[in-house]
């Protein structure tokens, strides 16, 4: 049985804001460390963009994102917490693409609004194959979410 009645009430404990930023950036960091070729030097090297182009301007996006990414991620935790099996990770893996574009809709609509055309021209360049490298992390968010809510 969940702590939380939501994944969103995570967010009002002390600090669980902050703890969740860190743990997502330490998570983006470990996946890009993971991958290699012509793919990864694109989404490395815009990941060197954004988290360079203004010190802190990555960890405050971060921490804007995190209430519409928990919403999106509300509704599988409630299937999944029902099913009351298994990881909360390969539930995500097996929803896959689905998972995937919902927490795009997050960065989509962030980079959409966004004034700045060097974030805007960044996200561009790896949003084509950004859903794959989220299916690829799923395993890693959903040990995340499990740890706070669980």
């Amino acid at each position: 049985m969940p702590r939380y009645a939501t994944l969103s009430d995570i967010l009002q404990s002390d600090g669980a804001l902050q703890q969740i930023t860190a743990d997502c950036r330490e998570l983006v960091e470990q996946e890009l460390t993971a991958k290699s070729g012509i793919s990864a030097t694109v989404l490395k090297g815009s990941y060197k963009v954004v988290t360079t182009f203004a010190p802190g301007y990555y960890d405050t996006m971060l921490a804007r994102m995190m209430p519409n990414l928990m919403q999106q991620l509300q509704p599988y935790w409630t299937e999944f917490t029902s099913a009351g099996a298994g990881s909360f990770g390969d539930y995500l893996v097996a929803r896959g693409p689905q998972v995937a574009e919902a927490l795009l809709s997050v960065t989509d609509a962030m980079a959409e609004r966004s004034g700045r055309r060097v974030i805007k021209r960044a996200y561009g360049a790896v949003r084509g194959g950004a859903a794959e490298h989220i299916q690829t992390a799923l395993p890693s968010v959903g040990a995340l979410v499990e740890k706070y809510a669980a």
